[in-house]
């Protein structure tokens, strides 16, 4: 037998079911499966020897679900864990290795998780990527050497598929962006693009030619990687954790996922410590996974990231949110009908009786009342009824927001490296604490981002309590678009204030920063800024982007403190500051650069 059950009883309601896996299997799924499915109790701890598993689609359990920010659908779970009362794995450095579109974790609604010591890897990854030998911007064409070795692709009918496995391959190759294959960053300038040629010629020598005009073309001698287009390329994060409480992840890695590494919705507490997305050491790869090492949607309790090791995502390092919705119908005084806008939202399970919840009347963004809901009746994915305790506001109209209060989480990020990937290192929209402290940064946009917003991904809300200090920050805003190593920037609907701010109470301290470029700050709507006591350090490392850009932007902000900082290297001017920020702006104390 692979697997060894034992039950430990000291009473039934203290009962465990214990299960000891062993390799051996060309296929452990179904073996994996039924052990959990037979578990005779409320606790169950898994047990890995050390080794290399192996786990198929063929056996795993099929249920339809919603995950937010990737696409829902039925999906093939390998690992399901529902409604337990603890869950504890410990991997022991075994090896997980997965084949084709299926969710590894799933735990919902589990009353504790404590997972430590495996690495999650697929045989076969869903990207392609090739290195560019030649380009020719009048004809349209780049020219790939195309990567084959573990990457699954064949060009037929004038037309490159990926990644072939099972019966699935992309619509197109989709959001592409080009790497440097010897330092791993994201290319100097990249950016990001979405591809779809008109004709794909395998030529003699092996080498792939794509016929398509482009705005920005990559750069010869850069890996180019594709993903599949938006609304294809996120089946699901290698970890899901949705409805779950007390959750210890410790030297978890993610070298692959079809989505996510680590995902909590709706989880009251957790802890991320030692883990790690990135590629294996010995491969090839230029992408780790497909989107964010970390995502939080509407937790709430205390969230630590910590002593972590995110690299070669194609999305953010952390993305740490709650959810707008928005007022459908005033169905009477007590009542109202919402909808979930964005299209990765449908089915997400907003608000159950006994929460608060704000609500954000236009033209303000600012939160106003607060409702205690008390009955909730969902119509479909996208419509839910919601009646309160009390009286709605006499002013509430289709079109306002909804947030819920009780769903937020504070958030600490210390000691983690977060480097060579996509888009931002830490994304951040919590009311509560936030402490983000000893990292080492390096991203493509910003290093951190704060944008709520009622516009796209209609993700609350604002901040009210930042604390960013002695963190090094190299190596950041090198993409083709315009960013900042810190950018505070709501993106509110057309029928919200532009003026009124939103983001409240954030101290930028302390920090080391080596940048190539000028912008540092570009703050939006800020009640209370701390900028105070970092070193900056301009150095000649890379070609400067926006030579022209100011160091410090402010637009529509109060309360602005910039001192004590100690700048190196020149710059065409210090600050950009509108007429509402400039009245109480001050500065002061600081050393290379001043307010002219």
């Amino acid at each position: 037998m692979l697997l060894v059950l034992a039950i430990i009883a000291s009473g039934i309601a203290n009962a465990k079911t214990v299960i000891e896996i062993k390799p051996g299997s060309d296929d452990m799924t179904s073996i994996v499966r039924k052990a959990i499915e037979n578990a005779n109790a409320n606790d169950i701890k898994l047990v890995f020897e050390k080794g290399t598993y192996k786990f198929m689609p063929d056996y795993a359990k099929t249920k339809y679900c919603f995950i937010t920010n990737h696409e829902n659908g039925y999906k093939n779970i390998i690992f399901p864990f529902e409604k337990f009362n603890s869950v504890e794995i410990v991997g022991n450095g075994a090896e997980l290795i997965f084949h084709g579109r299926v969710l590894p974790f799933l735990f919902e609604e589990c009353g504790s998780v404590d997972m430590s010591g495996l690495s999650i890897n697929w045989d076969v990854p869903f990207t392609f990527q090739g290195e560019v030998v030649a380009i020719n911007k009048e004809e349209g064409w780049r020219e790939l050497k195309p990567a084959t070795e573990g990457f699954s692709w064949t060009v037929k009918n004038d037309r490159l598929t990926f990644p072939n496995i099972d019966g699935f391959h992309f619509s197109s190759l989709g959001s592409s962006l080009s790497f440097n294959p010897g330092t791993k960053d994201v290319a100097h300038g990249a950016w990001d693009m979405s591809s779809r040629p008109n004709k794909v010629e395998k030529l003699p020598n092996g080498n792939l030619r794509f016929y398509e005009k482009l705005k920005h073309y990559p750069k010869v001698g850069m890996v180019l990687n594709s993903k599949g287009p938006k609304g294809e390329n996120r089946y699901a994060p290698a970890v899901h954790l949705n409805s779950s409480s007390n959750i210890t992840l410790d030297s978890v890695i993610v070298h692959h996922a079809l989505g996510m590494g680590f995902l909590l919705e709706k989880c009251n507490t957790a802890t991320i410590s030692k883990c790690g997305v990135y590629v294996p050491e010995d491969s090839d790869r230029a992408v780790s996974i497909i989107a964010d090492a970390t995502h939080f949607c509407n937790c709430k309790g205390d969230i630590v990231v910590e002593d972590c090791r995110f690299e070669s995502m194609l999305d953010d390092g952390t993305n740490v949110h709650g959810t707008y919705v928005k007022v459908d119908e005033v169905i009477d005084e007590y009542t109202l009908r919402y909808g979930l806008e964005h299209f990765q939202q449908l089915g997400f399970n907003f608000a159950e009786p006994g929460d608060e919840m704000w609500f954000i009347h236009q033209p303000s963004p600012s939160r106003k009342e607060v409702n205690t809901v008390a009955e909730v009746k969902t119509i479909n994915d996208k419509y839910t009824i919601l009646r309160f305790k009390d009286k709605l506001p006499v002013n509430l109209k289709p079109g306002d927001i909804i947030e819920n209060k009780t769903w937020n989480p504070t958030f600490v990020m210390r000691g983690c490296t977060i480097q060579h990937h996509r888009a931002r290192n830490i994304v951040i929209k919590t009311p509560k604490k936030i402490v983000i402290e000893n990292n080492k940064l390096s991203s493509m946009m910003s290093s951190i981002l704060f944008r709520g917003e009622t516009f796209y991904w209609f993700e609350s809300g604002a901040v009210e309590d930042v604390l960013i200090q002695n963190n090094d920050f190299n190596y950041v805003a090198y993409s083709g678009a315009e960013h900042a190593v810190m950018y505070v920037t709501p993106r509110l609907a057309q029928e919200f204030d532009i003026s009124e701010a939103y983001d409240r109470n954030i101290r930028f301290v302390n920090n080391r920063i080596k940048t190539f470029d000028n912008r540092i700050v570009i703050a939006d709507r800020v009640d209370g800024l701390l900028i105070k006591g970092n070193t900056i350090q301009k150095v000649d490392s890379h070609q400067q982007l926006y030579p022209d850009a100011p160091l410090f932007e402010f637009i529509n902000c109060q309360n602005v403190e910039v001192s004590g900082n100690n700048y190196k290297g020149d710059y065409p001017k210090a600050f950009e500051v509108d007429e509402a920020t400039s009245t109480t702006l001050k500065v002061k104390g600081n050393k290379g650069f001043k307010r002219k």
